[in-house]
């Protein structure tokens, strides 16, 4: 039978609509105490009327990887998909959004968990929680936090506002030609007198 190690460690992170949970051992070698979890051996994602989620370490930090850059775009303005397998995460239909896991095993297939504003906000939160822990010593391997691409800063700005400063310009180069055509032409200049050339001084006979 299976004994379970005195210094495995549990660390729970619960929101209203899910609870994180994983489970590791101390790092021994790096010096770490046995309040810390430096070795992830299981973690499992808990919904509230959904199946529970399960996996490796790779397939947590393809949650986080999917899960953080999307909300984080997603309050810019900017809702864009996210991950590859086996995490992915994009726009679903009414506003919610989409989540996909692929199984690692055979025949497991994919599966498909929509949430909504509120359950994307407690797993964003469980896994901050998770990532801030000081208890948790991993070195994450995450990709770096990237800025918003210029397409996307240009897609914040609403269509409205984007044309205004064009349309704007054109209003007013219309307005300055109109108005200049129903200025009157200039009268008619006068043409200038011709100014005869200066006579000579005579010369003397003196």
């Amino acid at each position: 039978m299976f004994s379970r190690s005195p210094l495995q460690k549990t660390l729970a992170y619960d929101q209203p609509s899910c609870q994180l949970r994983v489970e590791g051992l101390p790092d021994l070698s790096a010096g770490q105490g046995s309040d810390d979890l430096g070795i992830l051996t299981r973690w499992t994602l808990r919904w509230a009327g959904r199946p529970e989620l399960e996996g490796e370490r790779a397939h947590l930090e393809a949650l986080i990887a999917a899960t953080l850059p999307y909300a984080r775009h997603l309050v810019s303005g900017v809702g864009r998909p996210f991950g590859t397998e086996p995490v992915r995460l994009s726009p679903g239909e009414g506003g919610r959004h989409r989540l996909q896991l692929v199984s690692s095993q055979p025949g497991g297939g994919t599966l498909d968990v929509d949430l909504d504003d509120a359950e994307l906000a407690d797993l964003v939160r469980a896994l901050d929680r998770l990532r801030l822990d000081p208890r948790v010593r991993l070195a994450w391997t995450l990709p770096s936090e990237l800025p918003l691409r210029a397409r996307e800063l240009i897609r914040r700005v609403p269509l409205r506002r984007r044309l205004a400063a064009p349309l704007g310009g054109v209003a007013a180069l219309a307005l300055a030609a109109s108005l200049a055509a129903l200025l009157p032409p200039p009268p008619p200049g006068r043409t200038p007198a011709p100014v005869a050339a200066p006579t000579p001084p005579a010369l003397s006979d003196r």
